[in-house]
């Protein structure tokens, strides 16, 4: 798993979490969360795009081991993916917005570009 951040919850939550947030950011294209959430949600999110930009039954079945929804997984090959078959890298922005008012946490925008 990528990152050293623990996030304050155990392996388990924090890999479930995190595939949420990977699944719910190809659903809609951009995420609003904390900066530090955003960052491993970056990670993950790049390594997923890359591992779409070849089609093959192999890669399907590895994106669809972490992704949540086949529907996602559909769209990150047919739709998202091959955008970015001429880059290497770079696929998403993390945004900063400032103080959350409930608890002063950072907050960013993390978009695909």
């Amino acid at each position: 798993m990528p990152g050293t951040r623990k996030l304050g919850r155990d392996t388990a939550h924090r890999t479930a979490m995190l595939r949420g947030l990977v699944t719910f950011f190809f659903e809609n294209g951009k995420i609003e969360t904390t900066v530090t959430r955003a960052k491993e949600v970056r990670s993950l999110a790049e390594k997923m795009i890359t591992i779409a930009k070849e089609d093959n039954l192999h890669n399907r079945r590895m994106v669809m081991s972490f992704l949540t929804k086949e529907s996602v997984t559909n769209k990150l090959f047919k739709e998202i993916a091959p955008k970015y078959a001429d880059r290497n890298g770079g696929y998403t922005r993390v945004t900063k917005l400032g103080p959350r008012r409930g608890d002063a946490a950072e907050m960013a925008i993390l978009e695909l570009l």
